[in-house]
């Protein structure tokens, strides 16, 4: 598929009623990360996610009657409340997208949105929105217009239409583990959306994520500036060699069950995302004290109990334990004694693989 595949329909008359559709849809944690980006929201190196279940957005997206068209208009409301900030966000995404969408300057529109996850708490927010608001504008055109789509191709246009709101979020519209960026190591990958990853060992379906939150402060530099503090980045040619090595690396591993590379991969791709953050030209750091020394600890029980557990980082402080769900009393029991200590059981978000985006209206 290219662009061109993606341009729409305006409507011949005015609607005489409000239509809606709402969806839900989750965030995803890269275990390839996705860093430094070029054009049109495209990556500089592929990435490959895992989708989780419990960490999602949920979007009821209106169109109501307006009278003649002009410039997007827009009432947007999270978790009961107006947000002109991220209004304003999602104002310019659709702006950006009337060649896709023409009909959205006919129409007044009307979001409400709400998350089951706090913000800034280590999980990628605008992966779920995006991909949830991205579902409601694919879903509502196709009533508007009649069109029928297979749910591959309701997928793949929304993980290309997501992508121009915010890069990871294209990867959240695919159930379990999903690749975005061309990749030699997986057919039909683009730049444009992500594709799923169909051969995954049923063991890789039992894992579970903990999210560790160091911190819930939004933190000081953003991942938009961080992907810009990529260009001309010394390391950036190694990176992107890094990067495809990994993830061919990593699909062979989720395809033959291998759990020791799985691992190795996933802790090795959430230091050089850092890495990457220290060393460049205006070099910034994320992590915190507490963040070095739970994954320190995550390493040390690993090396004392035989447990198939690792860690992995979002461009943040707070930690992801990845792990599977046999042994979730085990590791449980050491997240509890161990990792954060009985007084900080309210640092701690409990999620697994996910089965992907939900149509509830």
């Amino acid at each position: 598929m290219t662009n061109s595949d993606f341009t729409g329909f305006r409507l011949t008359t005015a609607i005489h009623q409000e239509v809606s559709v709402s969806w839900q849809s989750p965030s995803n944690i890269a275990l390839v990360k996705y860093w430094g980006k070029t054009g049109q929201q495209l990556p500089v190196n592929p990435s490959l996610s895992m989708t989780l279940s419990k960490a999602y957005t949920q979007t009821k997206l209106t169109a109501l009657p307006r009278a003649t068209e002009g410039e997007i208009e827009l009432d947007f409301w999270f978790e009961g409340s107006q947000n002109p900030a991220f209004g304003h966000r999602i104002s310019n995404f659709l702006q950006s997208v009337t060649q896709i969408f023409p009909w959205l300057v006919q129409v007044n529109l009307k979001i409400e949105s709400q998350n089951t996850f706090p913000h800034s708490a280590g999980i990628a927010s605008s992966a779920s929105a995006f991909s949830a608001l991205a579902l409601c504008l694919c879903s509502l055109d196709a009533d508007l217009f009649g069109i029928l789509h297979v749910e591959n191709e309701l997928r793949t246009k929304a993980s290309y239409i997501a992508r121009l709101g915010s890069g990871s979020a294209c990867r959240s519209l695919f159930p379990g583990f999903a690749v975005w960026g061309a990749t030699k190591a997986l057919s039909g990958s683009s730049n444009l959306f992500a594709v799923s990853v169909a051969e995954t060992h049923p063991v890789f379906e039992t894992l579970c994520d903990t999210i560790i939150l160091v911190n819930k402060k939004e933190k000081l530099i953003s991942s938009s500036e961080g992907h810009k503090r990529m260009i001309g980045h010394p390391f950036a040619q190694a990176r992107v060699k890094q990067a495809k090595k990994n993830t061919a690396d990593l699909l062979e591993a989720l395809k033959i069950g291998d759990k020791q590379t799985f691992i190795r991969i996933v802790e090795n791709e959430a230091f050089t995302l850092h890495s990457l953050m220290m060393t460049s030209d205006q070099g910034f750091m994320l992590m915190l004290p507490e963040t070095v020394r739970i994954i320190a600890r995550i390493q040390e029980l690993r090396q004392e109990t035989g447990l198939d557990i690792c860690f992995t980082l979002d461009a943040g402080p707070n930690v992801h334990l990845l792990y599977f769900k046999e042994q979730f009393e085990q590791v449980n029991k050491l997240i509890v004694e161990d990792l954060v200590k009985n007084d900080k059981q309210n640092m701690l978000i409990y999620d697994s693989f996910g089965f992907g985006p939900v149509k509830v209206g």
